[in-house]
């Protein structure tokens, strides 16, 4: 178990998703991994927070545009509009300008220059997030095909350096890595796939959890296999379309 109440500026740190459906996008990860879900009330228009005992790990709220659902990443910031300014200088596009949220955090949502939707914010009120445990946040990846365009637009907004090989490049903050990003090769994406991020939930068990996901309505589009000594892992999609990742993380893994 691994309880945060601070991330360093450029560090993903939280992650949700507008869904057609929320009760029963609730309904679906809550069966899955275990969360509780709470609706924040009428003034937060429907939006909803999914917790592990009592700490958050996931949002969930209507969805805003057309078409299939998708898990969006947050980054911590020091000032969203400072970031706003950055992600427009390096070519990229602000989708929902700044603004305040209760409790006092401060979010925008952007596009970079290929069209990856990610958001940021900046925490008001002291909250607790789970980490790398089950039904939690453990991993954001970026799938692009632009992958030298990729590195110089997220370094010139969040600062990252990166490591890595060809095959997969891994961004740091403060020389810690954390996240990954994978060229969308043809052989792996047809053409229509947009480029993303993809969001890992660590699980106890891959193999219960595909059969779970499946169960529950859910599809996996392919077997678990081994992710970089990393773990076992596979993708799969929720009954709304959501694509997302779950990881179960061996011990060295789990306790970064």
């Amino acid at each position: 178990m691994a309880k945060v109440t601070a991330f360093p500026s450029g560090t993903p740190s939280y992650v949700d998703i507008g869904s057609p459906d929320p009760d029963a996008t609730a309904a679906f990860y809550s069966a899955l991994f275990g969360w509780s879900v709470d609706d924040l009330g009428p003034d937060a228009g429907g939006y909803r927070m999914a917790r592990i005992e009592g700490d958050d790990v996931a949002g969930i709220g209507p969805a805003q545009n057309p078409g299939p659902p998708f898990w969006t990443t947050y980054f911590t910031v020091d000032d969203v509009d400072l970031t706003a300014k950055k992600v427009e200088a390096a070519g990229g596009s602000v989708l929902a300008p700044p603004m305040d949220i209760p409790g006092g955090g401060r979010i925008a949502v952007f596009a970079d220059p290929h069209g990856g939707v990610f958001s940021v914010w900046r925490a008001g009120e002291t909250s607790s997030n789970r980490v790398n445990e089950h039904g939690a946040l453990c991993w954001n990846e970026l799938n692009t095909r632009n992958i030298d365009a990729a590195k110089k637009f997220y370094s010139d907004v969040f600062g990252w350096t990166w490591g890595g090989g060809a095959d997969y490049s891994e961004f740091m903050v403060d020389g810690r890595v954390v996240g990954g990003c994978m060229p969308m090769t043809p052989e792996r994406f047809p053409a229509e796939v947009p480029e993303h991020w993809l969001v890992y939930f660590a699980v106890d068990d891959v193999n219960a959890a595909v059969a779970k996901i499946q169960e529950l309505g859910g599809t996996t589009m392919m077997e678990p296999f081994e992710a970089g000594g990393v773990g076992m892992m596979t993708v799969a999609m929720d009954p709304q379309g959501a694509v997302f990742a779950v990881i179960e993380l061996n011990e060295q893994a789990a306790a970064q």
